[in-house]
């Protein structure tokens, strides 16, 4: 017998398959099944999915707090444009485009030796970041690495939705995915604030290098691999020279794609989504926009307090672990959220006993309009050299908690309602995202230039205001929306 810690040994996996009748894979006494696992080992693999979530993120925004020691180094001037922004630019487009292909390719060979042949490659194109003698080398090599930090990115919640049953666990990882991405973001100007301050820019690439290479061999000893279908072949062809029965997974088997079902469901079914399903694209926009804010936070935070208050890249890039607190706050307000979530389901009349999508988004709509709406107006209005810094921090506190709110509901939101096709939906969603992460930060400057900081932030507050009105459309017209949906009516139908 395994411990809970620890894979089943070959020979419990021999006697386990070796059987008169073939098992059935969501047999409970089936222990390869990650269903089955110990709560134990299922909460390994989620906190180390979420941490190395939180990892890779550092990778996207560490490097905005040496602008200006990677201007000088290469001659570059960010006076009239934010040209050292451009290799954070080049890594979301790889992250926007990568897991569209990258991941569903990851789930059919297999979640962990993808992932470690992926973390290898992050490794590898990190060395010329490190190294680079001219602007261009970051510029190209960013591209392969937020392709990299895509997938691994974005696997997470898939990993997530291998090990947990629909319950309260699984929402709470969800959440935790969620606040480790946005948390990923935000941390990564504090950290790379805290390296440039005591060494070069080149560090915070190589102490990269150094940390993801350390974590290498622990990803090695502690993911394992969660693909059901993934493991069951496995333990065939692990018994199949001692003629041991085969596992019967039943109708609703997951058989291997073809690369022409694999295009289908990662290009064109999430495109079709986008442009005909109103959920999809106006919760794109608004998870955009919260992931969008993040990125241009990384600009507009420097430049709102470097002149208010005359702070260096150093504080500017400390400042903004107040975002992180905020998210922090929500993580924990997301366990009530669940509760509520939960007790949606004695009120569904069309499916009892199941919690109704919409339920989901309860804590969104103060969460949207006082978090992130009244958190930019804050940040916005208190924006003057005469108040202390600690007030703007404050809002950027509200911010961060609107910003995990939102992007959690959009999350949950979709994988219930569309059930089946939320692996499309949150594709063409996770596109928008990195989309607009890539644009948004391009036109912070001058966009705090030419209007000033509060009508700057401002603006985006409005933004946020309009964007806020979206769950509360949800939460009156979700049941007729969804019926009108022909992708989740029929996941309805297959739930009712």
């Amino acid at each position: 017998m395994s411990t809970p810690n620890s894979q089943p040994s070959s020979r419990s996996s021999h006697s386990l398959v070796a059987t008169e009748k073939p098992l059935h894979w969501n047999d409970p006494s089936n222990v390869l099944n990650p269903f089955n696992w110990a709560q134990s080992k299922k909460w390994r693999v989620t906190i180390l999915a979420c941490f190395m979530t939180f990892v890779v993120q550092l990778n996207g925004t560490m490097m905005t707090s040496a602008a200006e020691q990677i201007n000088s180094s290469f001659d570059m001037s960010d006076e009239h444009f934010p040209h050292s922004y451009w290799p954070v630019f080049s890594w979301n487009l790889g992250g926007a485009a990568a897991p569209l292909l990258g991941l569903p390719l990851m789930e059919n060979f297999g979640v962990r030796r993808s992932y470690m042949a992926i973390h290898l490659v992050l490794i590898i194109f990190i060395i010329p970041q490190a190294v680079a003698t001219n602007f261009a080398t970051l510029i190209v090599t960013r591209i392969i690495t937020g392709s990299c930090s895509g997938i691994l990115v974005n696997i997470t919640s898939g990993v997530v939705s291998d090990v947990w049953n629909a319950g309260r666990a699984k929402s709470f990882g969800t959440s935790l995915y969620i606040c480790s991405l946005l948390a990923g973001l935000n941390m990564g100007p504090v950290f790379g604030s805290l390296t440039v301050h005591y060494t070069t820019w080149r560090w915070i690439f190589l102490a990269q290098i150094i940390c993801y290479s350390a974590l290498l061999p622990v990803i090695f000893m502690l993911l394992p691999e969660v693909r059901p279908d993934v493991i069951a072949k496995q333990a065939n062809r692990a018994g199949a020279g001692n003629e041991v029965v085969r596992f019967n997974f039943g109708e609703s088997s997951a058989e291997s794609k073809t690369l022409r079902d694999i295009f289908k469901e990662t290009l064109i079914r999430p495109t079709r989504m986008l442009c005909t399903e109103a959920v999809v694209l106006s919760f794109g926009l608004w998870s955009a926009f919260c992931i969008g804010i993040a990125f241009m936070f990384t600009q507009s935070i420097v430049q709102v307090y470097g002149e208010l208050y005359g702070w260096s890249f150093f504080g500017t890039g400390l400042v903004q672990s107040a975002i992180v607190i905020g998210e922090l706050i929500g993580l924990i307000t997301s366990l009530y959220q669940d509760r509520l979530y939960f007790l949606s389901s004695k009120r569904n009349t069309k499916n009892p006993g199941q919690p109704v999508p919409e339920a989901r988004l309860y804590l969104s709509v103060p969460a949207s309009f006082v978090g992130l709406m009244g958190g930019l107006l804050f940040f916005a209005w208190t924006s003057y050299s005469t108040i202390p810094w600690i007030i703007p921090s404050v809002a950027l506190a509200f911010v961060g908690f609107g910003m995990f709110c939102s992007t959690a509901a959009v999350t949950t939101y979709v994988v219930d309602a569309y059930a089946k096709y939320a692996a499309s939906a949150v594709a063409g969603i996770a596109f928008l995202e990195n989309f607009m992460a890539a644009l948004l930060p391009l036109a912070t400057q001058s966009m705090y230039r030419t209007l000033g900081f509060n009508w700057a932030s401002s603006l985006l507050g409005f933004i946020a205001l309009a964007l806020s009105f979206i769950p509360l459309v949800l939460l009156k017209y979700g049941k007729s929306i969804r019926a009108r949906s022909p992708f989740m009516s029929e996941a309805a139908y297959e739930k009712s």
